[in-house]
């Protein structure tokens, strides 16, 4: 039988606000990606992963859902996506997009219901509603807090006036979480998947698929501290909970339906038996391994998260995934260190990761080694900004749109100067135009690299080997024969035998240099 098509998949994680506006209106849009897929097809690129594009209000940037089938007119309605969707499988490109399920918007019919019918309906077993603590339930609930700081509660003022219930959001006070033990919310799921894999869509990611189920009496959090999901807090009560696993076999048996799709989950989990659970043959497909985001360029470092990576995926013979960047975290090369170090030090690192077996996951810009951007406090969009009381500044660094051509902003990215998020003007040299045909640059150094894994025998095979490597570096061998090294020490280094397929820098004296890395076959 042969492997599924996302199994060693290269998935290009589209943020459609920030690829590119077909327009004018300063926001990038579905017409926009169908008007690149050239570029993509180059790049080499199995398939797209759109962050979300339905109906919203956009507080969160569509993770807060108004109408989950259907397309927000921002992104050019449910035609544009048709078009693409044509217009990318003609191409061998698959399509999959954001799926939301943990939460609604507040603009949501379902909860504007909720509002209406008060204390006790049927409406409100949708969410989870509450009555307060403390005198006249002033107090909310329990102490959980929300990871985009503040409170998990809202307080309600019933249709009587009086001021009432509260209801949970771990994110957004416009996202209220549902009521995952009512079967009417499954039931709603399950015309919202049918939908869209009917239409042509080729599977989801998953959004907090780690966050549906709720522990039962919702106790109180042990140490009150708000972070985002990257936390690692033991006994955290709010993600993680037993009964998330029936909801995912539920969704997996709709799957099953559609043989091609492909079920993705953003699983911030990293004991790897509890990571396991998530990718066991009748859950999802497939699980983000969130490790080499959060590693440092230390070959130790790298080598465990790679280890304990593999080692979640095969105690259930589940696929690995991996990736550097999203729409979540800063950009690898600013992670890094920033400048010309953190950007080759995200090179080496990209290598190490195209080398591993698996899915790969590429965040739009990559590919062209953008940075993060440092941001006016007025330019600031993400809730987390509002909410934590300016203390915080979000995630809008790493969401600047994708310069294409010319030498000052918008840089074809609109005909609009007024971008949603501003475009720096030193982009001008990272531009696609002035990229895509320089040897030497970034994108040419991904479009190589992807090709090479998709069309070279070393790198078949689903294990890797360690190799003998010298302090500050590491060695694998793929099963195909591929081998890769990584320096992440101050001194070059000498390379085993073999020919040199690619190289993150220029070798010096066939040596590798620091902060770079190799392919030999």
């Amino acid at each position: 039988m042969p492997a599924p098509w996302w199994s060693q998949a290269v998935f290009y994680q589209v943020y459609p606000r920030s690829f590119r506006d077909s327009d004018g209106d300063g926001v990038g849009d579905l017409d926009g990606v169908t008007a690149r897929l050239d570029y993509l097809q180059r790049l080499g690129v199995d398939a797209i992963w759109l962050n979300p594009v339905m109906v919203s209000p956009m507080v969160d940037h569509g993770y807060d859902v108004a109408d989950a089938r259907d397309v927000d007119s921002l992104f050019g309605g449910l035609a544009a996506l048709d078009r693409l969707i044509e217009a990318a499988h003609g191409r061998g490109i698959k399509i999959t997009m954001d799926l939301v399920p943990n939460h609604t918007s507040s603009h949501h019919p379902w909860f504007q219901a909720a509002l209406r019918a008060g204390p006790g309906s049927v409406e409100r077993e949708r969410y989870i509603f509450r009555d307060g603590t403390g005198r006249d339930g002033g107090r909310p609930p329990n102490n959980w807090l929300s990871i985009f700081g503040g409170p998990a509660w809202t307080r309600v003022v019933e249709p009587d006036g009086r001021p009432g219930q509260w209801y949970l959001h771990l994110f957004d006070a416009e996202q209220p979480d549902l009521n995952w033990d009512n079967p009417e919310v499954f039931e709603d799921l399950e015309k919202t998947l049918r939908f869209w894999l009917e239409r042509g869509v080729d599977g989801f990611r998953i959004d907090v698929a780690h966050g549906m189920a709720k522990p039962p009496g919702l106790p109180d959090m042990k140490v009150a501290k708000a972070e985002m999901v990257l936390s690692d807090m033991d006994d955290d009560p709010r993600f993680n909970n037993d009964g998330v696993h029936e909801i995912h076999r539920q969704i997996r048996r709709v799957f099953d339906d559609y043989a091609h799709a492909v079920a993705i989950g953003e699983v911030w989990v990293y004991d790897n038996e509890q990571f396991s659970r998530y990718v066991r043959p009748d859950e999802l497909h497939l699980g983000f391994n969130f490790r080499l985001v959060r590693t440092r360029f230390d070959a130790a470092e790298v080598r465990a998260a790679i280890e304990n990576a593999m080692a979640a995926a095969d105690l259930v013979d589940a696929t690995p995934t991996w990736t550097l960047s999203n729409h979540d975290v800063d950009r690898a090369p600013t992670r890094y260190g920033g400048g010309q170090r953190g950007l080759s030090r995200a090179l080496a690192m990209t290598l190490v990761m195209l080398a591993l077996p698996g899915a790969v996951f590429v965040y739009n810009g990559e590919e062209l080694g953008l940075p993060n951007v440092d941001l006016p406090d007025e330019a600031l969009r993400d809730p987390i900004w509002e909410r934590s009381g300016h203390t915080l500044r979000g995630r809008d660094a790493c969401r600047v749109p994708i310069p294409w051509d010319g030498d000052a902003p918008p840089f074809g990215f609109s005909t609009n100067p007024q971008t949603w998020l501003p475009i720096p003007s030193e982009w001008a040299a990272l531009t696609v135009e002035k990229q895509v045909g320089d040897p030497n640059s970034t994108l040419s150094f991904y479009r190589r690299a992807i090709d090479l894994r998709r069309n070279r025998p070393e790198f078949d095979g689903r294990s890797v080997e360690w190799l003998d490597s010298p302090d500050d570096c590491l060695v694998f061998r793929r099963d195909g024969g591929l081998v890769c090294v990584l320096n992440a020490g101050s001194a070059a280094v000498a390379l085993p035998e073999g020919e040199v397929v690619h190289a993150s820098a220029p070798l010096v004296e066939g040596n590798l240099p620091p902060d770079a890395a190799a392919w030999l076959a």
